[in-house]
């Protein structure tokens, strides 16, 4: 049983990290270029940048690619030696979380505003909805049922706990 919840946090990992990496990059140019969508509101806002995009990305990949040359070793899953696979994954946390960005900028929420459960949960779904769509053979085999709910279930509480250690850090405003 604990190889299980081993497995299921191993193959999300590329994409937890980007979210957390993309704060230190801190780039000037908003992905949205400051424009506004049609509800006169921005599209995303100054807190998602090219620079967190590419980082993020690039750090969520960099760990995926270091768990593929690890994986034999440890009896994990290898994500097949594909380094477009944790890609993927690390590239979708980034779109989840820009989409949900996107939606909370239409429900009229600043940006750091509390938005529970799905600001927990947007790079998970995205990062397993890219996956899908790009590697569906691959998810299906590896991304069950049980370790989805699992990753939804856990990714919450990992979710707070590393909120709260950027903020300790000096890197969040709020705790939560």
């Amino acid at each position: 049983m604990i190889g299980f919840f081993i497995s299921a946090l191993w193959l999300i990992i590329p994409a937890y990290l980007p979210n957390s990496t993309a704060v230190i990059f801190k780039g000037k140019k908003p992905i949205d270029f400051g424009k506004r969508f049609i509800d006169g509101r921005r599209i995303l806002g100054n807190g998602k940048t090219f620079r967190g995009l590419i980082g993020g990305t690039l750090c969520g990949t960099t760990i995926g690619v270091f768990q593929i040359l690890i994986s034999g070793k440890l009896n994990l899953p290898d994500f097949n030696g594909d380094p477009l696979i944790v890609f993927t994954l690390a590239l979708g946390a980034m779109l989840g979380d820009m989409a949900f960005s996107f939606i909370k900028r239409r429900l009229g929420l600043d940006r750091g505003a509390p938005f529970p459960l799905f600001d927990q949960l947007d790079f998970v779904f995205g990062a397993l909805f890219l996956t899908y769509l790009v590697h569906g053979n691959w998810f299906k085999i590896n991304f069950t049922l049980w370790k989805i709910i699992f990753i939804l279930l856990v990714t919450p509480l990992i979710h707070l706990a590393v909120n709260y250690l950027g903020y300790k850090i000096g890197e969040k405003k709020e705790p939560w």
